[in-house]
């Protein structure tokens, strides 16, 4: 079992998640992120993307609480035996997914997305898209309201919104999903190795103007956008025995 002694939390703005800051931090002190043998992130669903993000040079594990509205990565949260919990606490570990966008102007912006990348129409206009994996043509136009790329992590969320599949945490897979296909109909998406090199070009970028997402980071105006797995970093989340993320993502195909 690990000892996790130093405990760095960290919590939404909720008043929910402040006032269990307040009782935890006072039942079980504080620390720094640097001085943290263990992150309890207190919120929803957002907040521990928010967490991830800011603490993903530390390689310390992340044990998310519930206070929040969504909490699918998150524990239940009880004020008892916290440390008991982290002590018996399985551990997933997840690669981000690295967006390079192109903008029309020529700039370039990257970004990280632990749940998806998603490419969205920003005008009246069906976006038209180009799809290429790993150099090669897949698809010479996609017309449609978007397309994203998502995680075995992120697979429940706007993934799963868009009729996407839900992919098991240990899958090594990921899932290219519409939104809203107009050409070709009711295109079914793929499920693409996450070793694929997948980027999309956008087509008559001047009278349909797409954005790209990774996560919550925007970059408007884009003309292409390639992803790729981010094997260098790594996000340890810890879940209580059996409410793991592999077993949730079953539970959630049965609900």
């Amino acid at each position: 079992m690990a000892a996790f002694d130093n405990i760095c939390f960290r919590a939404s703005p909720s008043p929910a998640a402040q006032a269990g800051l307040r009782a935890m931090v006072a039942r079980y002190d504080d620390c720094s992120v640097a001085e943290a043998s263990v992150i309890v992130a207190l919120g929803g669903d957002g907040f521990m993307l928010q967490t991830l993000h800011a603490t993903q040079d530390t390689d310390v594990p992340v044990y998310g609480m519930h206070r929040g509205t969504v909490g699918f990565l998150m524990n239940d949260y009880s004020e008892d035996r916290l440390k008991s919990r982290l002590a018996v606490a399985e551990e997933t570990v997840i690669n981000p997914l690295r967006m390079r966008a192109t903008r029309v102007d020529g700039s370039l912006d990257e970004a990280l997305a632990i749940n998806e990348v998603s490419l969205l129409r920003a005008g009246p206009q069906a976006a038209k898209l180009r799809i290429e994996v790993d150099g090669r043509e897949r698809m010479a136009e996609l017309v449609c309201d978007g397309a994203l790329l998502a995680t075995p992590a992120g697979s429940t969320a706007y993934n799963y919104s868009a009729h996407g599949p839900i992919l098991p945490i240990g899958s090594d897979v990921l899932a290219l999903t519409a939104m809203s296909a107009f050409r070709p109909r009711r295109w079914g998406g793929a499920l693409l190795p996450n070793t694929a090199h997948v980027a999309f070009d956008v087509m008559d970028h001047e009278r349909r103007p797409v954005s790209a997402v990774a996560d919550s980071a925007e970059s408007r105006l884009v003309k292409r956008v390639e992803i790729t797995i981010e094997p260098g970093i790594r996000h340890r989340l810890l879940f209580d025995p059996g409410h793991g993320l592999e077993e949730r993502l079953i539970r959630e195909q049965f609900a």
